[in-house]
């Protein structure tokens, strides 16, 4: 099984697939569009963890700037119903701290945020995760833009939750998200939500 890969990198394709040359062979790798972007320069050498899957028909290799994030991707893909491309997807959307925190909190709209993934996977998989990831005891905590550490109360999931019960959409949520705080006041971040979302930013 191929564990890791340190080579040149050829090619970095729309489809968030590496080409990475070593002595002379290429391996095409699949990974998230951040890996993607901050793996390395073309023509420049690279370090790629991969999770090698072999089946019948086709051997893939999936890559990770860290251990950690192979490690998540194969506690999701060992989940009931999650295969190497949702695994891949998910950790697309949320990085593996991000996904701790989402199931520490039972955060089941934070999971709903991946393409394909419905309310009832969503409470299935916080369910399951939570036996197979390594989850800290006691409150998560985050790192905010300062590099501060924040202790998670949960303000980031009751901000989703009251977003999806005025009406607005998972794509118009996320969005918003991605530009407020991670933790803080619920009621201030609902208004500072809603003005964001009302003049378009």
């Amino acid at each position: 099984m191929i564990g890791s890969l340190r080579g040149t990198l050829l090619d970095r394709g729309h489809d968030a697939e590496l080409l990475v040359e070593v002595n002379g062979v290429g391996y095409r790798v699949q990974v998230t569009p951040s890996t993607a972007v901050m793996i390395g320069e073309i023509d420049g050498e690279v370090f790629v963890h991969t999770h090698h899957a072999v089946r019948e028909d086709s051997e893939t290799l999936y890559g990770f700037a860290t251990v950690d994030e192979r490690r998540i991707f194969e506690s999701l893909i060992s989940a009931h119903g999650v295969g190497p491309a949702l695994g891949l997807a998910i950790l697309s959307v949320h990085g593996p701290d991000a996904l701790r925190v989402a199931v520490a909190e039972d955060d089941v709209a934070a999971l709903c945020l991946v393409p394909g993934v419905g309310k009832k996977t969503a409470a299935r998989l916080v369910m399951e995760l939570k036996s197979k990831l390594d989850l800290p005891d006691g409150p998560v905590i985050t790192i905010d833009d300062a590099g501060g550490a924040v202790a998670s109360n949960g303000a980031r999931a009751d901000l989703r939750a009251a977003l999806e019960g005025l009406g607005y959409g998972v794509d118009e949520i996320h969005g918003v998200l991605s530009g407020l705080p991670a933790e803080g006041d619920t009621g201030e971040l609902l208004k500072e939500a809603l003005r964001r979302l009302a003049s378009g930013v």
